[in-house]
């Protein structure tokens, strides 16, 4: 691929034949089916709502071995310099149409970024992928993947002793989630409600047992944080509500801002569920906000000696804008572990829970299997 990459050969009839390689060795790994316009999702970069696995065919277009040299004044290395340059006339000859077509006429100083020549190609390939669009929750899926820190999971390296690791059917679950793939067969829940191939129902059943484990699992983890950051905490602290026995998750015992304690609790939603998918289409994280503005209602009575921030979380990994609290966490961390990717490493640690619980939720709507004696 670097080859492929480094070198001219846009249009080379070699390319198809190993970007469907490419696309048959990655449906072979997460076990999963891609149309062609689900192929080309999942060859966008993350950020862009992919899984970052790049389609030569498409990459071969980008010019990265024109790169500008500096001005040489020594004999050798100013020969290699115009024998440099020769190739790269001669190769823009051959690839100047292509460009023109992306990037018009062509700067006197050719950009040494690439994502100068590979951010055009990105948004025509993601715009054809929106106008593709005939569902709600296939648009809704796709701007959610967009969002900042939904494929946070896709970063985090798959260490087992930092509870990293996702099993192979986790993956196939989470890579389904993000391009808005067939996840499961129909099926009745236990609760006897109708189960579809996107298994929505999987994620708002309230006899299933995950979604207990799955708050208590975030909530868990945000106090570990706390703990790591040498910011004492307790569980589920009592008293703070007189009216009632609402109470957050989370106190911390030493000032946290402006001389008031934080008190916090995690929520998560599922934004393409019926009642919210009108809102998920407005933007990415709407639902969140959604969620986090029901918890503040919720803990409003507090004293004010206290600071309640709610963190919310979409099913499919998009923050709402009070989780800037995990920001402050990890910049926390950081001053203690010295270590600058502290932060990136909470959410992504946040990420793979959710997408691990993503997956316990779809078994928890399936009938247990029937043991058969021999």
């Amino acid at each position: 691929m670097h080859l492929l990459r480094c070198s001219p050969f846009a249009n080379h009839t070699a390319l198809s034949k190993f970007d469907n390689i490419l696309k048959v060795s990655i449906q072979r790994i997460t076990n999963c089916d891609f149309s062609d316009l689900q192929w080309i999702q999942a060859s966008l970069p993350m950020r862009d709502g992919g899984l970052g696995i790049r389609r030569i065919a498409s990459l071969a277009l980008l010019p990265v071995w024109l790169q500008p040299q500096a001005p040489c004044h020594s004999k050798p290395t100013f020969c290699l310099h115009v024998l440099h340059q020769i190739i790269i006339f001669s190769s823009l000859v051959c690839s100047h149409g292509h460009l023109s077509l992306d990037f018009g006429d062509l700067p006197e100083v050719l950009p040494s970024k690439q994502p100068f020549w590979d951010r055009p190609g990105v948004l025509a390939e993601k715009a054809l992928v929106e106008s593709s669009f005939n569902s709600s929750y296939s648009r809704d899926s796709f701007l959610a993947a967009c969002a900042e820190h939904s494929g946070d999971w896709l970063f985090a390296l798959p260490l087992a002793s930092c509870g990293l690791h996702l099993d192979d059917e986790t993956v196939r679950v989470a890579v389904c989630l993000r391009l808005g793939l067939d996840v499961c067969s129909s099926h009745k829940c236990h609760c006897g409600s109708a189960v579809d191939v996107r298994r929505i129902h999987s994620f708002i059943c309230k006899m299933a047992p995950g979604k207990t484990m799955r708050h208590q699992a975030l909530n868990d983890l945000i106090a570990c944080s706390f703990s790591a950051a040498d910011l004492p905490v307790i569980k589920e602290p009592s008293g703070l509500l007189r009216s009632d026995w609402k109470r957050p998750y989370g106190l911390s015992l030493v000032p946290w801002q402006s001389g008031k304690a934080l008190c916090w609790d995690v929520t998560v939603i599922c934004p393409v569920a019926d009642s919210y998918i009108s809102d998920a289409a407005r933007e990415p994280g709407s639902v969140a906000e959604l969620a986090a503005s029901r918890k503040e209602a919720k803990y409003a009575a507090l004293d004010g000696r206290y600071m309640s921030v709610p963190i919310a979380f979409e099913n499919l990994g998009v923050p709402n804008a009070s989780a800037k609290l995990l920001t402050h966490l990890g910049r926390r961390l950081s001053e203690k572990s010295r270590e600058s990717r502290e932060t990136s490493f909470l959410f992504e640690r946040c990420s793979v829970l959710l997408q691990r619980f993503n997956a316990v939720l779809l078994h928890d709507s399936m009938p247990a299997c029937d043991r058969m004696e021999f």
